[in-house]
């Protein structure tokens, strides 16, 4: 197994935690109000409104005349990104909900931009041991569900791109041993869903399956994420059904969005997939 890639802090800062979270929202969506952050945090107004000033202050937000804060210079997520992602986002969060709900562990939206995989949404389940939000995070793609899934998806001659040497020549140790990732990559086509046990972070297990647009074509992966302690195999079918299903209601949704074909925001939107 691979060695996980992150672990928690021991002692986490929770306004560092918050400013990272609003940069990452700012970035990842292209705007929002101090309310629209105070929400997303779970904080008080004016906990918000002093994460967004320190943003301004450091470059990595701008302040608008209409009050609404977008992300600043320091920020390297292009703006024209921000339609597919905000898209995604706001039609996968009912569905994720739902999730979570059935299943009652921590449930996400992955997309994947070259080799790595992002999280664009996370909702977070009600027990006290639970996956915490991984919003706004970055992983390589090899190490998580989605982001495996959606590899599954490319030829091996966009494989071999995607993890051609010279693009690790700085970083040698992080590039993955391809013929193993090939084998992976077949098994997960067979399936049709990816578990990863601990491979991203220790002490976690996930689930993902894949979203595509009417054409087949894969846009991003929902998954489940839990504590590995509460994880039994025997709910492996019942995981993926809820999943699975809740897919289908999101690709229905995104079809339906304004009568437009999500396959050409993400060709556009997310080069280097």
């Amino acid at each position: 197994m691979d060695k996980p890639l992150k672990t928690p802090p021991p002692y986490p800062i929770a306004s560092v935690d918050h400013a990272l979270r609003a940069a990452a929202i700012l970035q990842m969506e292209g705007g929002a109000t101090v309310s629209q952050i105070a929400e997303r945090l779970g904080v008080a107004r004016s906990t918000a409104h002093r994460v967004l000033a320190m943003l301004v202050y450091r470059d990595f937000a701008v302040h608008g005349e209409d009050r609404v804060y977008r992300a600043g210079p320091v920020l390297e997520l292009a703006a024209h990104s921000q339609s597919l992602v905000s898209r995604l986002r706001a039609a996968a969060l009912p569905h994720l909900h739902r999730v979570v709900d059935l299943v009652d562990e921590t449930a996400n939206l992955i997309v994947r931009t070259g080799d790595t995989a992002r999280f664009i949404a996370s909702v977070e389940c009600r027990q006290a041991l639970r996956a915490g939000s991984r919003e706004g995070m970055v992983f390589p793609a090899h190490r998580t569900t989605a982001g495996l899934l959606l590899l599954a998806e490319l030829t091996a001659e966009e494989l071999d791109e995607v993890y051609a040497a010279e693009r690790y020549r700085d970083r040698p140790a992080e590039r993955p041993d391809l013929a193993r990732l090939r084998a992976e990559l077949r098994r997960l086509r067979r399936n049709g869903f990816a578990v990863n046990k601990e491979r991203s972070e220790r002490g976690l297990v996930a689930i993902g399956v894949l979203v595509r647009d009417r054409d087949g074509t894969a846009l991003g992966g929902l998954s489940v994420s839990m504590p590995s302690v509460r994880y039994d195999t025997g709910r492996l079918q019942s995981l993926v059904a809820a999943l699975e299903a809740s897919a289908r209601a999101l690709e229905r949704d995104l079809a339906r969005d304004l009568g437009r074909d999500p396959a050409r925001d993400t060709a556009r939107d997310l080069p280097d997939r």
